[in-house]
């Protein structure tokens, strides 16, 4: 993916449902929901945008649902760090796709571990009736958002909604259960609009009596406060947010050092991390690298990210010699650099300092030697240390996330706070030549059953067929579109996403012990 195939896709994604629906959306005299945002957050200051790739190239056969219609990221709102989750009604009046569920879970997830508080910009139609059935019922969709939200309140974390267009059916939970709700005129609240009304019980009602603004502010006296339109009601809602107590300082958001240019050899199949580490921490701090001569195909290390102290764990991606044995190859992880990291891991914790992990792997080393040097049991260890962890965890993907090399280096499955990717970043079981070779056998083994002896032609083919459909599946797109990392990020933007995540995580510390049950010794 080339730097201008990524900019023009992801300024089409944000157009959401384009330029005629943002226009309808005017002329009934509403905003865009990233024009809301804006309007929000406090001057000078943009959305750090996640989940911007959710839903990319997925629900084709509705007409696509761009950004899975919801817009979430962190925002400065009065002063304040909140989580923002607007609807974007641009795209099939908001309505929820099952992609759309998991982004504001994740979302919500990101907000209850930091404790920020949530601001819901409400715009939506409710749940896509032609997939009802992969976002109504189970415990990753729809009904666990409200749940959520109740959740959350309980847990003394500040809710604010805005209903700023439609709310309609099971939705309408979100911004009742939420501690602040506001309202704009024109808008409707209600559980069933009036055609279902008139459907279900022959009652023939419209919708501002039903559930416009004016009745739930002096009949029903759902909402808190009634505004007459988006503006008015944006510039209340950021009071209203500027009553919280302020936020404490947080650590210094500055500009990487160097252009594009120092980024570039970190896109090259070798390289030696540490340049790379030179690039995303501190300068000004030295970088104190754990056992430097043991276990050197992985970096591990104290340093200093905008002032506060991390510990990384980075792949390295030059060939090593160790003491003792063979040459090592850069991306993979051998017994003694999976012991070093789980170990460094634990002291991690043991100190409560966050760790930034740095991935760029190939997996675990196989092959008779490495089985009897004890390898799953060492990567056990590691994947032991790090489901256990306590502090705030980081993870970046600068190229290759393959197989258990992502598990053990703090994949999506090992609750990183964040997950970020490079475009160039690949995420897989294998890589695409290790699969095509696996699946070509497996393809030609059952045409071999079926009585059928492909040709060298025939072969070329297939295989050429599976590769393409493999290396789609690795493309880092196909990861976000699927929430698998948070956002894609361009790696001279890298150390400015660090610094703005590292901030939230580091807000609140629930002081859990640090304990890992049996270890494989």
């Amino acid at each position: 993916m080339t730097r201008a195939e990524l900019a023009s896709d992801e300024a089409a994604i944000r157009l959401g449902g384009g330029a005629k629906a943002i226009d309808r959306q005017h002329e009934k005299g509403r905003l865009t929901a990233r024009e809301r945002i804006a309007k929000l957050l406090d001057p000078g200051t943009e959305l750090f945008e996640l989940g911007l790739w959710a839903g990319w190239g997925l629900y084709a056969e509705y007409g696509g649902a761009p950004a899975a219609g919801v817009v979430t990221g962190l925002g400065t709102v009065a002063g304040r760090r909140v989580m923002v989750i607007a609807n974007d009604a641009t795209v099939k009046a908001g309505a929820f796709f099952p992609m759309t569920c998991k982004k504001v879970l994740r979302a919500q997830r990101i907000a209850t571990e930091n404790r920020l508080p949530l601001v819901y910009l409400v715009d939506s139609a409710g749940v896509f009736l032609p997939l009802q059935d992969e976002v109504f019922p189970d415990e990753d969709d729809f009904g666990r958002i409200f749940r959520n939200n109740a959740v959350i309140s309980g847990a003394g974390i500040p809710q604010f909604a805005a209903i700023m267009g439609n709310c309609v059916a099971g939705g309408g939970y979100l911004p009742v259960l939420c501690d602040v709700l506001l309202m704009t005129e024109g808008s409707g609240l209600y559980l069933a609009g009036p055609a279902l009304v008139r459907a279900a019980i022959g009652q023939v009602v419209d919708s501002e009596a039903l559930g416009g603004a004016k009745m739930h502010a002096a009949v029903s006296g759902t909402i808190d406060y009634r505004e007459p339109n988006d503006p008015a009601c944006l510039e209340r809602l950021r009071r209203l947010i500027g009553a919280l107590p302020p936020d404490k300082t947080s650590h210094s958001v500055s500009a990487a050092p160097g252009g594009e240019d120092p980024w570039e050899a970190f896109t090259k199949p070798e390289y030696d991390v540490r340049g790379l580490l030179a690039l995303l921490l501190d300068e000004a701090t030295p970088f104190d690298e754990y056992k430097a001569e043991y276990g050197q195909t992985v970096v591990c290390g104290w340093g200093k990210l905008g002032g506060q102290t991390v510990g990384v764990v980075a792949n390295q991606k030059t060939r090593v010699k160790a003491a003792s044995g063979p040459v090592q190859f850069g991306g993979v992880l051998y017994v003694d650099s999976a012991e070093k990291a789980a170990r460094f891991v634990m002291d991690c914790n043991q100190l409560r300092v966050p760790i930034l992990f740095v991935q760029n792997v190939n997996g675990f080393m196989v092959g008779r030697e490495s089985e009897e040097s004890g390898i799953i049991k060492a990567g056990a260890k590691l994947v032991n240390a790090i489901s256990n962890s306590v502090v705030p965890k980081l993870t970046l993907i600068t190229g290759g996330s393959y197989g258990a090399g992502n598990y053990a280096l703090c994949g999506k499955a090992f609750d990183p706070r964040f997950i970020f990717a490079w475009p160039n970043a690949q995420y897989a079981v294998m890589g695409g030549n290790q699969a095509a070779s696996t699946l070509l056998d497996v393809q030609v083994q059952a045409l071999k059953r079926a009585g059928k002896e492909p040709d060298a032609a025939e072969l070329a083919a297939l295989r050429d067929r599976v590769k393409a459909d493999y290396d789609k599946q690795t493309d880092i797109r196909y990861a976000a579109a699927r929430l698998w990392v948070d956002a894609i990020v361009r790696p001279e933007g890298t150390r400015d996403a660090l610094l703005t995540a590292l901030a939230v995580v580091t807000r609140y510390d629930d002081g859990r012990p640090f304990q890992t049950g049996v270890f494989q010794v």
